[in-house]
């Protein structure tokens, strides 16, 4: 009975992965991508099969290489990771070589005796949002020089 509980358990956990809307990427403690779910595939347009066993770099900018490598180790090394625990909005890059934003999370993968398998990240695409920020930021700026243009404020 266990065991076909564990193997529905198994099934459902997989199906989970598989089919977030979200990016769910799995590293091993080399930056070897294991685990590559059709969100990832959706928001980084890289299929599964042609990343897996493969680095991480495929989705980081060049500007954001050496630190990723260099937080990677540290944290793989260390056992802390500088952004557990929080979401971090980022540069990220989409194979069409377009450059996206994404709000990222962070964690350790460990076995039952606390030894770090890889690392997990869960990604978010936020580019659209990222855009409309940017636009309501430049147009309030109008509308506050317009403002001061128009009462005489504008240190003149």
């Amino acid at each position: 009975m266990q065991t076909t509980n564990d193997a529905i358990n198994l099934a459902l956990s997989k199906a989970i992965v598989d089919q977030a809307p979200d990016a769910i990427i799995f590293a091993d403690p080399s930056g070897k991508i294991i685990i590559w779910n059709s969100g990832a595939e959706r928001i980084f347009g890289h299929k599964a099969a042609d990343v897996m066993g493969g680095p991480l770099d495929i989705i980081i900018p060049e500007q954001l290489s050496q630190g990723h490598h260099n937080g990677f180790n540290h944290a793989m090394s260390s056992g802390e990771m500088k952004y557990a625990d929080k979401v971090l909005t980022t540069r990220s890059m989409h194979k069409d070589g377009t450059r996206i934003y994404v709000d990222m999370s962070f964690g350790f993968v460990r076995d039952e005796a606390g030894k770090i398998l890889g690392a997990l990240a869960i990604a978010r695409d936020i580019t659209e949002r990222q855009a409309n920020d940017r636009a309501q930021r430049l147009r309030i700026a109008e509308l506050e020089k317009a403002l001061q243009e128009k009462s005489g404020t504008d240190g003149k």
